[in-house]
């Protein structure tokens, strides 16, 4: 799961991310407390984005989370992870892509990644699987699919599970496939920094009928109370480890107007990431920077996020700073897991991360956000351009 950072206490002029409302929003809350009555989870609202969801994605099941970061968690349990099971992943990504199995007892085992992409490099994988490995998490960095094809195959030949972190990738698509779908299990956000949100929430994907009513149950604090609802038991009880999964209704109601429209918030998001990618190409000619790789015959992205890679970490940290100064707030992003304290506790390295230690210390991320202006994308480009010019 991946999660960014919030706005620091500084004159912006244009910050990172802004959350927004679209549509309905506020209609459906005042409608979820004053006509439907019900605040408490697997309301009215919870039902609807559940369906579209499963109606969008193509998705068999999906159960509406209180955050991303649930949705992994809730695939640890249903993969069956104990103490001493390794689950393969990046170490570039967001620390709940770790945490969800370490809660099990698991441990994440990190690979690097690719330098095209950022995206966990397949051709890492089977050199690390051993005979404790239960399970794979790509990660879909920036929305851009990894190469599941070879991912699946390796885990087929291997018998282990595929959890996608599609935390950043809804209605991106893989071969014509959405993430999130391809892999037993997927886990979606609607973190307000993500393009549909609802401040926190998130999603599981079950993409396996037989654990359908087992990821019920957990999401319903271990308990039968779906199917007491539907007439298929006389009374619930407590049948299975779970926890509290749900989120309230009115985050749902607030997610539900989001989904209507989100077509349009993702097309907004395409332009900006346009307009920031061919404005930017001269500077990418000059080999002054990076842009985000794509191969737009294999996939499709949502706009999630606009990066750039400049040459060297010093080169990095003075352009943020120049941007900070400028009134423009762009961040890095991810601290690698396996350098972390954390990391170093709970995982471990599956050979050399070059890639992953190199490109982190040379990514910036620019602002990107749905209400964000053509002319505040002309700013911080002049911005960097000007930096450019300036060195």
């Amino acid at each position: 799961m991946t999660k960014e950072y919030t706005l620091p206490t500084m004159d912006i002029k244009i910050p990172f991310n802004k959350p927004f409302i679209v549509g309905k929003e506020l209609f459906n809350i005042a409608q979820a407390v004053i006509t439907n009555a019900h605040l408490a989870g697997d309301g009215y609202y919870t039902r609807l984005c559940q369906t579209w969801l499963e109606e969008h994605l193509y998705c068999k099941k999906t159960l509406l989370t209180h955050s991303c970061t649930a949705g992994l968690e809730m695939a640890a349990i249903l993969c069956n992870i104990a103490p001493g099971d390794e689950i393969i992943m990046p170490s570039y990504t967001f620390v709940s892509t770790a945490n969800a199995f370490v809660l099990r007892g698991g441990i994440p085992v990190f690979v690097d990644i690719r330098p095209d992409t950022l995206n966990m490099d397949e051709t890492k994988i089977e050199a690390v699987i051993t005979p404790k490995t239960r399970a794979i998490v790509p990660v879909h960095y920036a929305g851009n699919a990894c190469a599941m094809d070879e991912i699946m195959d390796i885990a087929a030949e291997h018998q282990l599970f595929v959890i996608e972190d599609a935390a950043q990738a809804l209605l991106s698509t893989y071969k014509g496939k959405h993430l999130g779908t391809i892999g037993d299990f997927g886990a979606i956000s609607f973190h307000e920094t993500k393009n549909i949100i609802s401040g926190e929430g998130g999603a599981l994907l079950v993409n396996r009928d037989r654990f359908i009513e087992r990821a019920e149950i957990i999401w319903e604090k271990g308990t039968n109370r779906k199917q007491f609802f539907r007439g298929e038991v006389d009374k619930y009880t407590w049948v299975d480890i779970g926890s509290s999964y749900l989120p309230g209704e009115l985050t749902a109601a607030f997610l539900h107007a989001q989904f209507e429209q989100a077509e349009q918030i993702n097309a907004r998001r395409a332009q900006i990431f346009n307009l920031y990618y061919e404005s930017l190409c001269p500077l990418e000619e000059q080999n002054l920077i990076r842009m985000p790789a794509f191969d737009p015959a294999v996939s499709s992205h949502n706009g999630h996020l606009f990066y750039i890679i400049t040459n060297t970490p010093e080169t990095r940290s003075r352009l943020i700073e120049f941007l900070k100064n400028k009134g423009i707030y762009a961040i890095f992003h991810y601290m690698p897991l396996h350098s972390s304290p954390g990391g170093k506790r709970y995982g471990r390295p599956g050979g050399p991360l070059t890639h992953t230690e190199d490109l982190s210390e040379r990514l910036v991320r620019l602002p990107l956000f749905y209400e964000m202006t053509d002319a505040d994308v002309g700013i911080v480009i002049d911005a960097i351009k000007k930096f450019f010019q300036n060195r």
